[in-house]
């Protein structure tokens, strides 16, 4: 049988492709051995139908046998103490030594266990043991150095695919990345001269159907050394345990797909690798290699490129948060602004398009249409009355969801074809379904030219006897594609402003005119810069620093006997540098929760405060030799105690260390000129600062000195102060000159 020839009926269905039972072909790939075992006793249940060629033995010699047939008792052992961790990746590969025809072969041996059966791979060992390690510490060391100096996805990406064609030697390293379809794009490439480029190509969503990309998401890595190679059949078909065929989805050296071998023959590729690249635990992109010729990839070099690709997909999931993250405080702050107008104009719906910023900024719409209670409201390009009220009519009787977004408005209502130069797009949001209450939002078509590797439209094709066979394409030549109806896509946190805005406008229309004056205070308070920091620092970088932490310290664990002292010290660095950003997002979560814990309201005395300020700085202060100048008694306040007790050890602490004088000294004091409000100061005769800068330092994270100089720290301490004044409705600033002193200075409301 030719396997690469696939005749289907004459009715073709391609979701069929989808629905291929790729993770239980039988068979394997021929350069290694597979044995499924017994966990109890080591019996071996099934086997791959090649072992003669590796061990000299044929299958029915070995099946129903115990493994040590094949392992001496010490590696038997050694292989038991594997199987207690249930993360088998930080075992493997276990080193085998099997003694055939009088000569000792070493293998690597892989294990996993999937639905109750212990699963052994065993692949032939050559030359390029001897410096796996090396290669292994040489990328931690470089790659990881290289990936932290970059600032976008696309750089990231160019350093990962170089770093992988060092290290595997494949001719072609690509980074693939998939949009929301799973179509995907080439956005990084490394390749000699002479190869085509894919770079900036687009390839269907049909080149890597549902199933198998479940499976890269479940095994990170695939190799095919040899695309001609002629599968092993795994005996018997069926596990006599399960009375199943066994489950490849974790195997190493599971047999592909016969279309995707022939996918490879067309691309003139003879070995590939592929390493996924993920997000949140999502598939977000592929490592593609290729190779001209056949080319194994030792374990150990394979786990190098897989560490890499984890390392990489950390790195990726924080740069990419961070790219949208200014934009989404942007849409914050609008938020905010929309919410102040609603509450301050008679009509709300005033508020919405009546300013600067308004609708059309909050998702970057170019027109929108507020419908209420039978009326239009509009800014910007939108369509004519008649074309709204026909649209309204069809989201009232087809969308039930709170909103509806589409970057293609006539694939789902034709009617807006007519309307493409205003409403290619459109995002809907709904305030009262039965009220025909909507805001519509509108962008224009955008004509777009799309780069194809390849006619992406012709899946099949006709044999010589009339049936129809699925084939992948033969031409991956540049194939242009002009897409119309179409506008540019609503990026998710434009989606969630939306949603925002949703809630708010409903709480505007229920709400009587006191409880919208109290959440626009609300509102006023909270900094949406750090709300969205928050949420990327609780959700999207905690969990990329313990993984860099946790594989760093397992590097050391398990390896340091491998490393050199320069090694170890730069692992030692990396888990400094994790703990480092730990703190700063520690120093960002309080920040954020500073605005959300109520305030706890009584009459302190400010005395008390600085005093016990004065003596949690004490060891500071008496190492510096500074003289604390307090001219009069402090008054009494109305305030929370806590939070104005870190806005002075803040103030105080920074008067300490921005010091460079040989005599130093620091006051506290306050100015009281009715019907001012009392000012509280605290002023020093330190370094100063730059009058352009005094704006600055009250910005989160913003040092104006090195990471090292002048005892370091997070760079989050004013930034809190301003927060917790300003929660105290009072407002903080600073008067400098260089080189002489800072005054900082405060006010808060109830002051005794």
């Amino acid at each position: 049988m030719n396997t690469n020839d696939i005749t289907v009926p004459l009715s073709v269905d391609l979701s069929n492709c989808n629905r291929e039972p790729i993770h239980i072909p039988g068979f394997i790939q021929p350069h290694g051995v597979l044995l499924a075992l017994e966990e109890a006793d080591l019996t071996i249940l099934q086997i791959s139908n090649n072992t003669f060629n590796l061990f000299g033995l044929y299958p029915e010699q070995l099946l129903n046998q115990n493994l040590s047939i094949l392992l001496e008792s010490d590696q038997i052992n050694l292989l038991k103490d594997c199987l207690s961790p249930e993360n088998f990746p930080i075992v493997n590969p276990i080193d085998f030594n099997i003694i055939i025809n009088d000569r000792i072969v070493n293998f690597d041996g892989i294990i996993h266990r999937l639905n109750g059966i212990l699963i052994l791979e065993l692949e032939p060992l050559g030359s390029e043991k001897n410096n796996a390690f090396f290669k292994f510490y040489h990328l931690v060391k470089l790659a990881m150095s290289r990936l932290q100096t970059v600032s976008n996805v696309r750089e990231v990406s160019q350093i990962l695919a170089k770093e992988v064609k060092k290290i595997t030697g494949f001719d072609r390293v690509m980074v693939y990345r998939f949009d929301e379809s799973w179509n995907g794009v080439v956005i990084a490439e490394e390749k000699p001269e002479y190869l085509t480029s894919y770079l900036g190509l687009h390839y269907p969503a049909s080149d890597i159907p549902q199933q198998a990309r479940k499976l890269y998401s479940e095994n990170w890595l695939r190799l095919i050394p040899d695309a001609k190679y002629q599968p092993a059949a795994i005996v018997p078909m069926h596990n006599p345990l399960t009375d199943q065929p066994l489950d490849l989805s974790k195997s190493v050296l599971r047999s592909v797909s016969p279309l995707h071998i022939e996918y490879m023959h067309n691309m003139g590729v003879a070995a590939s690798m592929s390493i996924s690249i993920m997000k949140n635990q999502k598939l977000w992109g592929l490592i593609a290699c290729h190779h001209q010729t056949p080319k194994y990839i030792p374990y150990e070099v394979r786990n190098t490129c897989d560490f890499l690709a984890r390392m990489a997909s950390l790195e990726m999931s924080v740069k990419e948060d961070s790219e949208d993250a200014e934009y989404r405080i942007k849409l914050k702050s609008f938020n905010a602004k929309l919410i102040e107008y609603m509450s301050l104009e008679n009509n709300f719906i005033d508020g919405l398009i009546n300013h600067e910023p308004n609708l059309l900024n909050l998702v970057n719409a170019q027109g929108a249409t507020v419908c209420f209670n039978g009326k239009y409201f509009h800014v910007g390009n939108t369509p004519e009355q008649q074309d709204i009220h026909n649209l309204v009519e069809w989201i009232y009787q087809n969308l039930h969801e709170d909103i509806f977004y589409t970057d293609a408005l006539a694939q789902v209502y034709p009617e807006a074809e007519k309307l493409r130069h205003v409403a290619s797009g459109l995002m809907a949001l709904s305030i009262s379904k039965s009220q025909k209450n909507y805001v519509l939002w509108f962008r224009p078509e955008v004509v777009q030219t799309v780069n194809w590797g390849g006619n992406p439209n012709k899946p099949v094709e006709v044999t010589a006897n009339g049936s129809i066979r699925l084939s992948p394409r033969k031409s991956f030549e540049l194939w242009k594609e002009t897409v119309l109806l179409k506008s540019l896509p609503w990026k998710n946190c434009e989606v969630n402003a939306a949603l925002e805005l949703r809630s708010a406008i409903i709480g505007v229309v229920l709400k009587k005119a006191d409880e919208l004056a109290q959440l626009n205070i609300e509102l006023e308070r909270s900094n949406n810069e750090l709300d969205a920091f928050a949420y990327i620092a609780s959700h999207d970088l905690k969990e990329p620093l313990r993984g860099i932490h946790n594989y760093s310290n397992f590097l050391i664990e398990d390896y340091g006997e491998t490393l050199n002292e320069e090694g170890k010290a730069k692992l030692l660095t990396l888990i400094r540098l994790t703990q480092r950003m730990e703190d700063l997002i520690d120093s960002l979560l309080h920040f954020s929760r500073l605005g959300r814990v109520d305030l706890s309201m009584q009459h302190t005395d400010l005395n008390i405060v600085v005093e016990r300020s004065l003596d949690l700085l004490s060891p500071r202060i008496e190492e510096m030799k500074v003289e604390i100048r307090i001219p009069r008694p402090l008054p009494t306040v109305y305030c929370d105690r806590v939070q104005i007790s870190e806005v002075f050890n803040n103030l105080i602490a920074n008067a300490i260390k921005y010091n460079d004088k040989a005599e130093k000294w620091i006051e506290i004091g306050y100015i009281d000129h009715p019907p001012a409000p009392i000012t509280f100061y605290v002023r020093d005769n330190g370094i100063g600062i730059r009058e352009k800068h005094l704006e600055v330092i009250f910005r989160i994270f913003k040092r104006l000195h090195g990471p090292n100089k002048y005892g370091g720290g997070t760079g989050a301490g004013l930034t809190i102060a301003k927060k917790i004044v300003e929660r105290h409705r009072g407002k903080i600033w600073v008067e400098s000159i260089q080189g002489q002193g800072s005054t900082f200075y405060f006010t808060l409301q109830g002051v005794d």
